[in-house]
């Protein structure tokens, strides 16, 4: 975290014989309008054909030492901050089964297309202990990274957590991405979970996260200033989830309420 992307390349798998060209420039085009967001040159890329589509970058750029946002730097009475609702791995299977509506498909859409250049930026303005972002590991894997290691504990507040509409919905009919189980299997055992809360409230907080929001740990009085700098930046769904504790048993505990 910290740093300014300098130039990009495209790596582009595609399936010439069963996709439309077209389809490819549409991400193409979305990628270049995303590189120049971020404030980077795109220099070129790589292609090969695959049966598989597949899309991403290769980027180069650089950072001030003193910059440099880890996710192992959090201290007992920090509060932690997520900038980004959960719920993109279910709801993008929901998506591939043909379940959702063009109203979530279009939210999810706008919600994985949204850079964490602002958040970031904002998050060094107001000075933070430790940062991750929230990807293949859900909310409570990368969560736990903050913690590995230590004498310190995780508390998260299950009502307090952002989530895009539906996404509660559709685990409860059992549209789950395979990468719910295999961290929830992974992870599992240093979670404990509320048992008044739903257990699909875990299927989200295990959900893997495609382009998810940070997971920001700061003082608590910062807290409240970095989330209203956030919302008044256009991030609306940050909020203040959880509480970072003294627990030599390096646990995440799921509770409902604060």
């Amino acid at each position: 975290m910290g740093g300014r992307p300098l130039t990009a390349m495209n790596i582009v798998c595609f399936p010439v014989k069963t996709m439309d060209i077209s389809i490819l420039r549409d991400i193409l085009k979305g990628g270049i309008d995303k590189i120049r967001e971020a404030g980077a040159i795109l220099i070129g890329g790589h292609s090969v054909e695959d049966s598989e589509l597949k899309y991403g970058l290769s980027v180069t750029g650089t950072i001030h030492p003193s910059k440099v946002m880890t996710n192992t730097g959090a201290e007992p009475g920090d509060k932690l901050i997520l900038t980004k609702p959960l719920g993109t791995g279910i709801i993008n299977t929901a998506i591939k089964g043909g379940m959702a509506t063009e109203e979530t498909i279009d939210l999810v859409s706008r919600c994985m297309a949204s850079l964490n250049k602002t958040a970031s930026e904002v998050m060094q303005e107001v000075g933070a202990n430790a940062c991750t972002d929230i990807t293949g590991f859900g909310l409570l894997g990368h969560a736990f990274e903050m913690i590995d290691k230590t004498n310190k504990g995780i508390i998260i507040y299950a009502s307090k957590v952002p989530v895009l509409p539906e996404a509660i919905n559709f685990a409860e009919i059992g549209l789950v991405p395979g990468g719910t189980y295999r961290n929830r299997e992974f992870r599992g055992k240093k979670v404990e979970l509320d048992p008044r809360l739903s257990p699909y409230i875990a299927d989200v907080l295990f959900d893997p996260q495609t382009s998810g929001g940070l997971l920001i740990a700061l003082p608590g009085e910062k807290a409240l200033k970095l989330v209203k700098r956030l919302n008044e930046r256009g991030i609306a769904e940050a909020a203040i989830i959880g509480d970072v504790i003294d627990d030599n048993k390096e646990r995440i505990q799921v509770k409902q309420d604060d």
